[in-house]
């Protein structure tokens, strides 16, 4: 490299030259951060990443009433909503109008139905329509660093939330494929992922996508769910198809996974979910509350037999 205007000869060094992080304490910072993010998740069971590869599929449902299910099931459980710009489950767990309890040194969950833990940036937000816009010079630079700034402020949530004991944590990722490889460096081992699909080809696809990023990444996943696995009618209560195509147990093969079961769409599940109330409390008798009820069972037990 040229001098500098000294008469000297100024020698860059190249980043394999650099011992440790350079002196900017990024390496101290990541370790104190994974050791927090350990410290609050030490009396929590089984954390669950549910990821969905595409949006519309209904996940946050499946994710609200699959914890609904397994607190009526005797299982203590905290949702963390990790769609940083579409937060959904403050409102479908009916917590819309708390908002993030920040103590000294931690941050403390709200309470949404069945004593279920919520956190969530719509916790943060003054109201519902307001977006989360991240600081950057330009918002073109935003644009390229949401993905890294998301993941950052999920460390965040992680790492400062005093969950207490529980069962299972799930953590509700937004759509994309890359959403569960995120986690793998933060939650390496205490992870475990689940996948949400409908009876699409386009879903399956995209779905495939984001399980094997996940595997490359070295997350255990364990199941699949299908949602809107037929219609409910409002009148006679009978199961219909609403898609066309292979059965959910020939879906989560291909997928190389188990399946979990099967959810049939019901209009008064978006109900509930718009009114904040858990679908398998409001409507226990329905065919889509004993589905969601069979999928909590079945996921406990393939978990509790994990360890």
């Amino acid at each position: 490299m040229a001098g500098l205007g000294n008469g000297k000869e100024t020698k860059m060094k190249r980043y394999r030259e650099i011992v440790g992080d350079g002196g900017s304490a990024v390496l101290a910072q990541v370790q104190e951060q994974r050791a927090r993010v350990e410290s609050r998740l030490a009396r929590v069971r089984h954390v669950v990443a549910v990821a969905s590869g595409k949006g519309g599929v209904g996940k946050s449902v499946v994710v609200a009433n699959l914890a609904a299910s397994l607190t009526q099931q005797g299982r203590r459980v905290g949702v963390l909503d990790g769609d940083l710009n579409g937060p959904a489950i403050a409102r479908m767990l009916g917590v819309g109008h708390q908002t993030l309890r920040v103590e000294r040194d931690h941050a403390a969950p709200a309470i949404g139905p069945l004593g279920i833990k919520v956190v969530s940036m719509a916790l943060l937000l003054p109201r519902d329509d307001t977006p989360v816009i991240w600081e950057a010079p330009t918002q073109d630079d935003a644009y390229v660093w949401r993905g890294t700034m998301e993941a950052s402020a999920a460390r965040e949530f992680l790492a400062d939330v005093e969950w207490g004991e529980l069962d299972y944590l799930f953590i509700d990722l937004p759509p994309g494929a890359e959403r569960l490889p995120h986690l793998a460096g933060l939650l390496a081992g205490r992870v475990r992922g689940a996948v949400v699909t409908i009876p699409s080809q386009v879903s399956r696809m995209i779905v495939a996508k984001a399980v094997v990023l996940a595997r490359t990444a070295g997350i255990d996943m364990f199941g699949e769910v299908e949602n809107m696995a037929g219609y409910v009618c409002p009148r006679c209560g009978a199961v219909g198809d609403l898609f066309p195509g292979d059965d959910a147990e020939a879906a989560a093969t291909s997928l190389g996974l188990p399946s979990l079961g099967t959810i049939p769409f019901d209009p008064r599940i978006a109900l509930c979910a718009d009114r904040g109330d858990p679908f398998i409390a409001v409507y226990p008798d329905t065919a889509a509350a004993e589905a969601f009820a069979a999928v909590a069972s079945r996921l406990d037990a393939l978990l509790e037999a994990c360890g």
